[in-house]
This record gives C-alpha cells, structure tokens and sequence, in this order.
C-alpha cells in the first residue's frame, strides 16, 4: 500500500477513535498503525505480536477490545474463515471482493469495479434489502502453485 494511502487511513481510523470519545493509547495507535499499512489481512493474533515488540506488556485482550472497537465503529473489516479464524482489513473497511489461497491463506484484494451494481442486481432479483456483502474466491496463490 502507498505510504500516502496508509497514512490516510491511520488518520480516518484515529478520526473515528476521537469522534467516538475514546482514547488513544499508544498501544491503541500501535494497532491503528498495523492495520493502516497491512496488505496481508492479519489475525487478532498478527496484530498483537506485533504490538507486543514495543509494548510488551500489552495483553490479547486489549488487542482484540480494539479489533472490535474499530469493527463496531467501521473502520476495520472482519474475514471469518472456518479454519483460519478472523482475518482483519484496515485498508478496505468495506465490502469488496477477496481472494483466498486455500493452501497457505493469504488474502489478496483485487481491483473489481461493479461490486456495488452487483449487489444491486441481487437486491432486485431477490426482493431482499441488503445490507452487506461478501464476495470471496479460493484457489492456490501463484506461490502455492509453484510448490
């Protein structure tokens, strides 16, 4: 991700922090950070590792309280997978399409304009009012293939 991207991410994030009246630990900007610059969808787990290299002391629970915080607040998107547990996107706080390899488990974000058209299209197909989306592809990433 482009440094200007992820900087402007880390500060929609902080915005909404603010806005909501909670405060901003260092270890609380510490995972703001991790999900502003990550591209590989991390784990609760990911995330407190590495919060855990500057601030030692802080606890899992603290790291996944802020997961959800920011979830709630819209500014970080949950990926739950059956054998991976929860993955999180901070870049893309909003429904788009994913790609999954099924042997190693990383996450891509392709580019993919007419999801909201489609989405749309369900909607009046189906009668229903949708409220959010979830678009995923599973496959072996160009890496797995060349195992």
């Amino acid at each position: 991700m482009a440094k200007g991207l992820a900087e402007q991410r880390r500060q929609e994030m902080i915005a909404a922090l603010r806005a909501g009246g909670h405060r901003l630990t260092p270890q609380r900007l510490a995972v703001v950070e991790i999900l502003a610059e990550s591209a590989n969808h991390p784990s609760v787990e990911q995330v407190f590792k590495r919060v855990q290299r500057d601030f030692p002391t802080t606890s899992l629970a603290t790291i996944y309280k802020t997961m959800s915080l920011l979830k709630q607040m819209g500014q970080v998107l949950e990926l739950g997978f059956a054998h991976w547990g929860s993955r999180y996107d901070g870049k893309k706080p909003y429904p788009h399409p994913h790609v999954i390899c099924t042997r190693c488990g990383a996450i891509v974000d392709p580019e993919s304009p007419g999801m909201q058209e489609l989405a749309q299209q369900m909607a009046g197909k189906s009668g229903f009012r949708i409220s959010h989306h979830r678009l995923d592809f599973f496959g072996l990433c160009p890496r797995c293939q060349g195992r």
